[in-house]
């Protein structure tokens, strides 16, 4: 696959890693896969509290073998160290498709976040890194462009830099990274039926139509546990 190269681009070896002062690290959910609204209050940890989906993203020393496609278990293996890429599909809920990145490519189903388009979700996504310190992640949101059949790499110029500190680990709101694709600078291509395309510059959100396949690009370098969390709380992406 060709890389348009607009701007820069930039998930344990077994769960056993993940230390016993890791609160709720990996359990997969609180109410969850629709997430039905509730109120939400900060807590120590620095998320929002009520119902919510989880993901563990894990990393994996060793590949793994085993068919893993529609085990929805609300965790992604990827590679300890390399690269790998979770693709985006959209739906109606939150479902783990595929969960083997350590192959490459992973699948996670969620909706679209802001279908109307103003700029607010209708979820937002909060990040903390777990595990041994020391490790670390760079996840960039991505997606393909199709020019004349051929695919070429889009990603954002924003990235999600993780690193496992020492001490309680605290989660941050990640909504604008990992749900969109910030275009530095406008470009054209022509798309499959032939058709000249314009990309302005701006913030695009994932399953706009302008792009197909989006996915994030995880590139590990040793974090043993990535845990997202979807919550029913708006977030400001514009």
């Amino acid at each position: 696959m060709k890389k348009l190269k607009l701007f820069s681009v930039l998930l344990l070896s077994g769960l056993l890693a993940v230390s016993c002062s890791d609160d709720e690290a990996i359990s997969p959910t609180d109410d969850a896969s629709n997430l039905k609204g509730s109120e939400t209050f900060a807590k120590g940890n620095d998320a929002p509290s009520g119902a919510h989906y989880n993901l563990n993203i894990i990393g994996m020393d060793k590949e793994k073998t085993a068919d893993m496609t529609g085990d929805n278990g609300h965790r992604i293996f990827v590679p300890l160290w390399g690269n790998a890429k979770i693709m985006l599909i959209e739906g109606d809920d939150f479902m783990v498709l595929d969960a083997n990145g350590t192959d490459g490519t992973a699948s996670f189903q969620l909706p679209n976040p802001d279908p109307d388009g103003d700029g607010t979700t209708s979820y937002s996504i909060w990040m903390r890194a777990l595990g041994t310190p020391g490790g670390k992640a760079v996840i960039t949101t991505c997606a393909d462009a199709d020019l004349t059949g051929e695919y070429y790499e889009v990603c954002s110029s924003e990235s999600l830099d993780v690193t496992r500190t020492k001490g309680p680990s605290k989660f941050t709101n990640v909504s604008r990274t990992l749900l969109t694709i910030l275009v530095d600078e406008t470009f054209t291509f022509y798309d499959g039926n032939g058709d000249l395309v314009e990309v302005k510059a701006g913030r695009y959100t994932i399953f706009d139509p302008i792009f197909e396949d989006y996915f994030w690009k995880y590139d590990n370098e040793g974090l043993r546990l990535l845990q997202l969390r979807f919550y029913p709380v708006p977030a400001d992406i514009s």
